[in-house]
């Protein structure tokens, strides 16, 4: 009975990884078609595609800040629960929308589930296992998270395999009624990526209800009764009776009833389980009786070193594993692998490999990381993905030196504030470019601007459709929000004015035309982004979630590890947001080039700054930063 409680508990917390996974990796699979759909049909501009990619980041970062108060409100199974029920809600808002508001309002729930899994799971988990099982049981989160990830690619590899059918089905249709189809199909396969994901959250929204909560939750409110009776469920009687002697100990609780086994707790019994063990420090360690109690309450301050330097250290961990750039490359794999020069299915079945390769790497972790450590899976980790990213910045470097700069003639063709262009063969040809159906594709990527309010579009000469780049005031500046005019009223304005692009003339920044790079090209990056993948996931995949629960000491873990995630998901939003303008402007050398130096801060702050907590309890963990 124990041991199949613990099976579906690690099973729901499981769940709960493959709907993180899902949240980070579905939209890699839809935006290529949103993208194409949306922007036409909703006048979407790539900053609003940016903040749709980045919205469920957005979201996380929100939950973030509230997400330690409500597990210590309503405890951790409720809002594993309450996090679940939000995901269920965000998939009809986001399948049925039409418009950019309910679909970042739907992205916006996602994340917010997003964040409340990212810090209620990994609490849960190192709240409700015995130490020698913390390591894998965080590792099944992320396993299962990078099988949510595989799961996200393979339903958008089945929606790119429909839309190519219905492309070369409507190749013998008038050119009208051919781009009608091609976008039918595209704008119901976006569509149906998102319905396919709503089965998992119902699962384990049902499921979270029925776990036992955290027995330490339960000891925090007195409830020592319920908190034996969740161990129970777990664990066998005597280990039962001692791991709750302790943890009535690390909250300062006398020992009544069965638990009594070895009397009341006596002063330090209670530091000692606080992380203050006599002999530990040193002499300064041992303190008199007299001195016992205002020394506990020195140590308790929130500002002394046992809690800052845990804290700063999980939230720097946690900003470098973002500064990667892990989740733009999952969010815009099929994306960058287009660019890269792999063809529409081919780089969704690419990213279908890459999110086979992350499980199965995240599996070897599984094996490793209670054997080799986690301060060793970091290290080895972050120095592959420095690697990779290096590698990947090159051969993009490569491609994009042999673009050329035509902004002049892309400018000349401007009518008034208004400019409109078709990659055909007669364009090819102004800009320079060979044309013809046995020419090599084209990549045409303009970035403008109206006054304060920028753009990028790219259009690609071999794209069945071959829509219009149309550059137009209406489509750029974008009315006012509420949240644009609050700001503004307390002259903060941190967004753009509405104003100042009302009259702005039309501005090409930059027009940059080269040749598609070739297929051998995109199979070279694909590998350099294996590489990315396999070190990411052996190292700070499973490491990350180790690092954010057990690194907290227990007086503030709930809430540092919000605001731990916090930082977590403000650095992932910010690279999110500013992926696709950055990219359209600097090209994605730049953007591998910036994750890379990040990824070598990692390294360092592995290296030198991380102790290695494999084996050991929460206890003596927080005792390590006492001393």
């Amino acid at each position: 009975m124990q041991a199949l409680s613990m099976r579906y508990l690690l099973f729901i917390a499981g769940m709960g990884g493959l709907l993180y996974g899902i949240d980070v990796g579905i939209i890699a699979g839809a935006l290529p078609y949103l993208e194409s759909t949306a922007s036409v049909a909703w006048k979407l501009s790539a900053q609003q595609l940016s903040f749709i990619v980045a919205a469920v980041l957005l979201g996380s970062v929100l939950s973030s800040l509230f997400a330690g108060a409500i597990a210590d409100a309503i405890g951790r199974r409720w809002a594993m629960v309450l996090a679940g029920a939000l995901f269920t809600v965000s998939i009809p808002l986001i399948a049925l929308s039409d418009g950019y508001t309910p679909l970042l309002l739907g992205r916006l729930l996602q994340g917010i589930s997003g964040g409340l899994i990212g810090v209620v799971v990994p609490l849960y988990l190192a709240e409700c296992l015995r130490a020698e099982q913390r390591g894998r049981g965080a590792a099944l989160f992320q396993l299962l998270l990078t099988i949510g990830l595989v799961a996200a690619a393979v339903i958008g590899l089945l929606q790119a395999q429909n839309v190519e059918g219905a492309t070369q089905a409507a190749q013998a249709l008038p050119e009208t009624a051919r781009a009608a189809a091609v976008f039918e199909a595209k704008d119901h396969a976006w569509r149906s990526i998102f319905w396919m994901c709503l089965a998992p959250g119902l699962v384990f929204t049902f499921g979270s209800a029925l776990l036992a909560e955290s027995p330490r939750w339960l000891v925090q409110r007195g409830r020592i009764e319920q908190a034996r009776t969740a161990l129970l469920r777990t664990r066998a009687a005597g280990e039962a009776a001692s791991e709750l002697r302790a943890m009535q100990a690390a909250t300062g609780l006398p020992v009544h009833g069965a638990a009594a086994g070895a009397g009341e707790p006596t002063e330090g019994d209670i530091a000692a389980a606080r992380g203050v063990v006599a002999g530990r420090g040193g002499a300064s360690a041992i303190r008199p009786a007299g001195a016992g109690a205002a020394a506990m309450a020195a140590d308790d301050r929130l500002l002394s070193r046992r809690y800052v330097l845990p804290f700063l250290l999980a939230c720097l961990v946690l900003a470098c594993t973002q500064a990667t750039g892990i989740n733009s490359v999952l969010a815009y794999v099929v994306n960058i692998l287009n660019q890269a020069g792999l063809p529409g299915a081919t780089a969704n079945m690419a990213d279908v490999g890459l999110k086979l390769l992350n499980a199965i790497m995240t599996v070897v972790a599984v094996l490793l990381v209670d054997r080799k450590g986690r301060k060793f899976l970091l290290m080895l980790g972050s120095g592959g993905i420095v690697i990779a990213l290096l590698a990947a910045g090159l051969l993009f470097r490569s491609a994009e030196s042999e673009q050329r700069d035509v902004s002049a003639i892309v400018a000349a063709q401007a009518r008034g504030d208004t400019l409109s262009l078709r990659l055909d063969a007669k364009t090819l040809k102004a800009l320079g470019a060979q044309g013809g159906s046995a020419a090599t594709p084209q990549l045409l990527t303009v970035s403008f601007s109206y006054g304060p309010f920028t753009n990028v579009q790219t259009r690609r000469s071999d794209d069945p459709a071959l829509a219009p780049m149309v550059l137009s005031r209406e489509d750029t500046v974008q009315p006012d929000s509420v949240i644009g005019a609050f700001f503004r009223r307390l002259h903060l304005n941190p967004f753009a004015d509405p104003a100042e692009g009302r009259d702005a003339p039309l501005k090409v920044e930059q027009a940059q035309i080269g040749a598609l790079p070739s297929v051998t090209h995109g199979w070279q990056v694909t590998l350099a982004i294996c590489l990315f993948v396999a070190s990411f996931a052996v190292g700070p995949g499973v490491c990350v979630w180790l690092a954010l629960s057990e690194l907290m000491p227990t007086r503030i873990r709930s809430n540092g590890m919000s605001i731990a995630l916090l930082v977590n998901q403000f650095v992932s939003t910010t690279i999110a947001a500013v992926f696709l303008p950055t990219v359209g402007r600097h090209g994605y050398a730049a953007m591998f080039f910036f994750w890379a130096g990040c990824t070598v801060v990692y390294f360092l702050a592995a290296a030198f700054l991380l102790p290695e907590t494999k084996g050991k309890t929460l206890e003596e963990i927080e005792a390590h930063f006492a001393r």
